[in-house]
């Protein structure tokens, strides 16, 4: 539990309580991590901001899997529960759980795998990643953009995913999650991908 006392739903006034209102409305709670993150609104919204710049220019599903990715190399549990809730929408719960097993094993296209596979290793590994981790995406078909767009989801997750660990915000289940999803969601990384990146 964080030592950050952040505002109560019922005390929250003016932007504080715009942030809660946002939430309430697109996910039907207040989150923990945007208790919070509301702490300092100024960043909270110029992160927003920058992340909807980041998934605007992509597919949705990309966005999501490569977001999921980066979360699993942090070992970021709230970014995979909340995600993976997210991912609903673009990806069908079957699916979703094998991804979240294993993506490597999961039946996914060539380049979805090796997107994911830059995702991991940008999350686990980063100081040795070369221009050839860049390449492995550009041969599967990515263009310079999509490189980029794909790089910077995955190190804008890790960015917000390592400050939520740092001071410790709770865990939160999202309402309706299956049992199936969330265990698949929790489940360790699979195998050694730093070392298989």
């Amino acid at each position: 539990m964080s030592i950050i006392e952040s505002v109560s739903e019922a005390d929250a006034t003016g932007r504080t309580a715009g942030i809660y209102a946002e939430d309430r409305k697109a996910l039907g709670y207040v989150p923990s991590h945007t208790k919070v993150l509301a702490v300092h609104p100024e960043a909270l919204a110029a992160w927003k901001a920058l992340q909807g710049a980041i998934a605007g220019s992509m597919d949705m599903r990309r966005f999501e899997l490569v977001t999921l990715a980066a979360a699993q190399g942090i070992g970021s549990r709230h970014c995979r529960l909340a995600h993976g809730n997210r991912s609903l929408k673009f990806i069908g719960e079957e699916e979703l759980v094998r991804i979240s097993r294993d993506y490597r094993d999961a039946g996914l296209s060539e380049a979805e795998a090796v997107m994911m596979e830059f995702a991991v290793k940008l999350s686990t590994d980063s100081a040795t990643m070369t221009d050839a981790d860049s390449v492995k995406l550009r041969d599967v078909g990515f263009s310079d953009r999509e490189i980029v767009d794909i790089a910077l989801a995955a190190a804008a997750r890790n960015y917000l995913s390592r400050v939520l660990q740092a001071l410790a915000v709770d865990v939160d289940v999202p309402p309706g999650l299956s049992a199936a999803l969330r265990d698949a969601l929790l489940e360790p990384l699979g195998g050694n991908d730093s070392a298989a990146a």
